[in-house]
């Protein structure tokens, strides 16, 4: 009997629970949030800058949720394959600099934000051959304990 009067308290009390409401940002909570995103980006450009492609590995989500549609690609690819295409290219460049020429931050609430922006990626292979390039990017940032990551995006090739 009084297994039965706990089950059903527990189904009252769980069906009556209410519903948080969403909480809306401030102005001044999504300015922060905004420049947390936006040093975010330009400290892994800056990283990218002066440590190579290996130091994209700090910024990216590396859970199964990630994935991004590389330039060229048709496709999305997961970390793994993120990583393998990193690897392989790291050693191929002497120096890579990437920088936004236009840049727009939505702060979906205080966990999430997307970005899409217009930049210019200048590359140095280690024949000493520069390429530059436009390109547009989007993606979907997630804070995590140790910041903001990337959770998932593209990167195409403006011709």
């Amino acid at each position: 009997m009084n297994s039965r009067i706990c089950i059903l308290s527990m189904l009252i009390l769980s069906c009556t629970q209410q519903k948080q409401q969403p909480t809306t940002l401030s102005a001044a909570e999504k300015a922060t949030l905004t420049q947390e995103v936006r040093q975010t980006l330009d400290n892994y450009y800056a990283d990218i800058r002066e440590h190579g492609l290996m130091a994209e590995f700090a910024y990216l989500d590396s859970s199964v949720d990630f994935y991004w549609v590389p330039p060229g690609y048709t496709a999305a690819i997961s970390y793994d394959s993120v990583a393998a295409v990193l690897r392989q290219n790291a050693p191929m460049f002497t120096s890579i600099n990437n920088s936004f020429d236009t840049l727009r931050i939505s702060i979906i609430n205080t966990e999430w934000a997307s970005y899409t922006g217009r930049l210019h990626s200048i590359m140095v292979d280690t024949s000493g051959k520069e390429s530059s390039f436009t390109l547009v990017e989007t993606g979907l940032l997630v804070k995590q304990q140790n910041g903001w990551k990337l959770r998932s995006g593209q990167t195409a090739l403006i011709p």
